[in-house]
């Protein structure tokens, strides 16, 4: 019996890679639909944009390997959606498709393909397009029915940065402020993230360390702590991204340790760096250090040695 060795994921039934992807995309469609009352029909085409470039590039990339489609798996959906969430929704075509490709292409599939990349493909596209084209991710639309004000595009971070801070609670949860196009909606992500928890397709072990660090650190800064966790894209990231099977720990320990670490950084460039957010950047480097978590983290068998630290 020939017998094939493939990369994990490795999920069987009811858990297949296929349903998890299922559940999370829609988990997603909430904040999808707030995206289409907030900005309108411009955001779900990105959406769709990023899509069908991710279905089309996992594609092409299989048959230049000599491989089965892995498409099919939803995966590349997935991160398209994810991608496609942390971009205002007047970016542009161009920066989205370029983002899309260089998560599919270049983060995932060069690596192996699922379960094989080394970093978050979204988080990967969103630092990459933030890097190559910053002019694409700094001006955000005004939301439908309620224009800004003279600061219009002015996300809350930039703007508590700068010493103001005009929205409400409320705004903040029900997305009435300038940001990406599914980062401002909490209330629709958290019952996205409470719908995979019920499912059992995610846990809270990297989420909660990560949000309770980055209130705890900018309360003792001086900050208002509930403000920085509404604000940005702390949300998305410590709730979909920090939850990625492939790119974090594997065990509870491992992934509180990831968490913590994802809060300390995106805290410390919050409230020190020049760039007002830090959740992709804190999330990427985290990513790094996976492996190295998951060596001193994992369970050892009896009789096994534990590694030293040094």
């Amino acid at each position: 019996m020939n017998l094939i060795n493939e990369a994990s994921p490795h999920f069987h039934g009811k858990g297949s890679t296929q349903w998890i992807m299922g559940m999370v995309c829609l988990s997603l469609l909430p904040t999808l639909v707030a995206s289409v009352f907030l900005y309108g029909l411009g955001a779900p085409l990105l959406v769709l944009v990023c899509v069908a470039t991710a279905l089309v590039t996992e594609h092409v990339c299989c048959r230049l390997m000599n491989r089965e489609s892995t498409a099919g798996d939803l995966s590349c959906v997935v991160t398209a959606m994810l991608f496609a969430f942390t971009l205002p929704a007047n970016c542009g075509y161009f920066p989205a498709i370029l983002g899309t490709v260089f998560a599919i292409a270049v983060v995932k599939m060069l690596f192996g393909g699922i379960g094989c990349n080394f970093a978050n493909p979204a988080v990967a596209a969103r630092v990459f397009i933030m890097l190559a084209m910053p002019i694409a991710l700094g001006a955000y639309p005004d939301i439908m029915g309620r224009p800004l004000d003279a600061i219009t595009g002015a996300t809350p971070l930039a703007m508590n940065a700068a010493g103001d801070a005009p929205y409400s609670y409320m705004d903040m949860m029900f997305g009435l402020h300038a940001g990406a196009l599914g980062e401002t909606c909490i209330i629709t992500l958290l019952a996205g993230y409470v719908f995979l928890l019920v499912m059992r397709v995610v846990d809270a072990w990297a989420t909660v360390p990560f949000i309770a660090t980055v209130a705890v650190i900018t309360g003792f800064a001086g900050q208002d702590a509930i403000y920085q966790v509404l604000s940005g894209g702390l949300a998305l990231g410590a709730f979909y991204m920090a939850t990625d099977y492939t790119t974090t720990p594997m065990t509870p320990k491992g992934k509180i340790i990831f968490g913590i670490g994802c809060g300390v950084i995106t805290a410390l460039v919050r409230l020190f760096a020049a760039a007002p957010e830090g959740v992709a950047f804190s999330i990427l480097f985290m990513n790094m250090f996976t492996p190295l978590i998951d060596r001193y983290t994992r369970p050892q068998p009896a009789g096994g040695v534990k590694h030293a630290l040094v």
